[in-house]
């Protein structure tokens, strides 16, 4: 990113609990998404685990819905509301998530992501004991259908992935990591972690043993970095990991970062 001034968001009065729990019910949205940053180009919401960004076959209510319904009422907007999607997370991810509000935005920010300018920060709780303090993980991801797996190496339909990752904190059988990812594939922080022998909690898709209640998984994109689309300044997001299990055994490390 530049070197230009920081607009910083820090939202720590996520309550996350109460729509982190299962899936959204299939009928007209109402329920308003918790606000991150709000201008006229940008809109920044928090997706809880278990919500869909965008429609899938199953119906379910999305975040793409929620907000603009809420753009709607908010501004008194008949008919549709143009909100643009630039980027995703995975249902049982939660954390930022970033919409544009106009198409000079959608168009500036999708180039963003597509030239890897964004700067993007995950929390992530693993199964077992990490020794090392930080390093990388460079690999090769093949997507099929639903899932992705590793590559022997860089074919017609393997790309190649790197992340870097740092230890935060190690409880009993649990390590705290931070993940910045440099590529984004899909699966792309699930895949490696498990790859690497070290599954994240409740992702039963990609190694773990057994589901956290919610069907959520201990996965959190906390920081989004993007340069405003229209004015010489970054945006920088952020909001906390949900306060339940396993994130709470994590609280006071988790805090000292917010």
């Amino acid at each position: 990113m530049s070197n230009r001034s920081t607009i910083s968001i820090v939202d720590c009065g996520v309550n996350v609990n109460r729509h982190g729990e299962g899936t959204m019910p299939k009928k007209t949205p109402t329920t308003k998404p918790q606000i991150l940053y709000e201008d006229n180009h940008l809109l920044a919401v928090y997706k809880p685990g278990g919500v869909l960004v965008q429609g899938d076959r199953t119906g379910d209510v999305t975040l793409l819905q929620l907000t603009k319904e809420y753009l709607k009422r908010k501004y008194h907007k008949p008919g549709n509301v143009f909100l643009g999607l630039v980027h995703r997370l995975d249902r049982p991810v939660s954390g930022v998530v970033l919409f544009a509000r106009t198409s000079k935005a959608a168009s500036r920010l999708s180039a963003q992501f597509r030239l890897r300018q964004v700067e993007k920060s995950y929390l992530a709780i693993v199964k077992g004991k990490v020794s090392e303090r930080s390093g990388d993980l460079v690999g090769y991801i093949e997507r099929s259908h639903l899932r992705s797996r590793i590559a022997n190496g860089r074919g017609e339909r393997a790309r190649e992935a790197r992340l870097s990752f740092r230890t935060l904190a190690r409880k009993t059988g649990l390590t705290l990591l931070e993940i910045r990812p440099t590529t984004g594939r899909h699966h792309q922080i699930r895949v490696q972690l498990a790859d690497w022998g070290y599954p994240i909690v409740g992702d039963i898709k990609y190694g773990a043993g057994e589901t956290l209640a919610d069907k959520t998984i201990a996965l959190h994109a906390d920081r989004l970095v993007v340069e405003h689309p229209t004015k010489e300044v970054e945006v920088a997001i952020q909001a906390p990991p949900p306060d339940s299990p396993p994130w709470s055994r994590f609280a006071a490390t988790i805090g000292n970062r917010f």
